[in-house]
């Protein structure tokens, strides 16, 4: 009874609901952490957080996140002539939890829920392997 509720934690909880804030906290935490980054834009409007996290001029992440139906997007994104998802992973209402592998970008393939440290961990494995 009682006592204070602490929404943190529930991005520990792989698949639990999170809040727009504690995203968006955890996402730039993360992307602070891994100093692969140059550059992050997030916006926050009501229940949605989106934005870029930039490697280079032509290699960013774009990502998406809605509290309200907990729709979570990533997109590792190549830009030369046109932009190309090289990596991703999203969380859905349709799909669940899937990855977009480096090998063929257009699969869906399905995994376990990851909190948001976890996917960008992920994506850091990614780049590193992508980048050499």
């Amino acid at each position: 009874m009682g006592g204070s509720r602490d929404v943190a934690p529930a991005l520990r909880k792989p698949g639990s609901p999170v809040d727009v804030g504690t995203f968006a906290a955890d996402l730039l935490e993360a992307l602070a952490d891994s100093s692969l980054f140059e550059r992050v834009d997030l916006q926050t409007e009501g229940p949605l957080a989106q934005g870029f996290a930039y490697v280079d001029d032509d290699l960013f992440l774009r990502f998406y996140f809605n509290e309200s139906t907990q729709t979570i997007a990533f997109a590792l994104i190549k830009e030369n002539n046109e932009k190309r998802r090289i990596w991703g992973v999203d969380r859905d209402n349709r799909r669940g939890w899937h990855t977009h592998p480096v090998e063929n970008p257009d699969d869906h393939v399905e995994i376990d829920p990851l909190p948001v440290k976890a996917l960008v961990a992920r994506l850091r494995e990614v780049l590193l392997q992508w980048q050499s």
